[in-house]
């Protein structure tokens, strides 16, 4: 692979472990992919400059491997660390002004021969398979700026995916009926059909001709007597009480007044007995 037997060679002198090995692979990885080392550690220092190179002290730490890079036009830091675990090695590159990060799981035995640590030729396994998982799994996408997110929603598009977020978690809330699109139906006015039945309702005093009833005993076609509450009723009503044509609800049987006996005032027998 080109390149990265000079890297090897540069810093094998320092290599002590598998895990240093697969480091020197991932961080040449970096650098085809337009990147550029810039020190070790997760601050920046006064003698950071990019480079193709490993920093100095890039393995001192055995357990935990940590290393900045910069793009080539600039763009935002990136941190790559490696976390030692049993015989893997877990790789983690994240952008800190955007908190955007990838991982990668590698294990080691399955890429780096432990007895070959000092011969190039023999050292790595499986190189083409790692460098793919490195490019797919690990590295920003091509097809985005490097630590950049590719799409930023705004804050009232954020706002509004929260809101609609909170009514649809809530059980209790009964889900928006959004409008029919399109001509909204006519609907007539309360005097006119198809509501004429009713409309007498709203004019008590029978100017349409009909009563404040919908079915009005007194205009239902049907033959009826000669009564008229417009005339009064006998110790009841005063003539004139009733407006003529107007509704008029019986609030007691008309004529009650008949002659004979009223059976109310009848008591029962036995009506003076309070054990019946």
């Amino acid at each position: 692979m080109a390149g990265l037997e000079v890297l090897y060679t540069c810093v094998g002198g320092s290599i002590s472990c598998p895990q240093d090995a697969a480091v020197c692979f991932v961080h040449w990885e970096m650098i085809k992919s337009g990147y550029r080392c810039i020190g070790s550690g997760d601050e920046p220092r006064s003698s950071d400059k990019k480079s193709e190179l490993l920093p100095a002290d890039w393995n001192s730490n055995k357990e935990l491997y940590t290393l900045r890079y910069q793009g080539n036009d600039g763009s935002a830091q990136l941190i790559l660390k490696a976390i030692t675990a049993d015989s893997t090695l877990i790789f983690n590159l994240m952008n800190p002004s955007t908190q955007q990060a990838s991982d990668l799981t590698v294990n080691i035995s399955d890429h780096v021969d432990a007895d070959q640590l000092n011969t190039y030729d023999s050292v790595f396994k499986d190189a083409a398979s790692l460098s793919e998982k490195v490019k797919t799994q690990l590295l920003p996408s091509q097809g985005r700026p490097a630590g950049r997110k590719a799409e930023r929603k705004t804050r009232g598009e954020q706002e509004e995916e929260e809101r609609r977020r909170r009514e649809d978690s809530d059980p209790l809330r009964i889900p928006t009926r959004h409008p029919r699109q399109g001509m909204q139906p006519h609907w007539p006015g309360p005097m006119g059909p198809p509501f004429a039945a009713g409309g007498a309702d709203l004019d008590p005093f029978g100017s349409r001709g009909g009563g404040g009833m919908i079915v009005d005993p007194l205009r239902s076609g049907y033959p009826r007597s000669g009564f008229d509450p417009s005339s009064g009723i006998p110790d009841i009503l005063p003539p004139g009480a009733v407006p003529p044509g107007a509704r008029f609800d019986p609030f007691g049987p008309v004529g009650r007044h008949r002659p004979g006996p009223d059976p109310d005032h009848m008591p029962p027998p036995g009506y003076d007995d309070m054990f019946m």
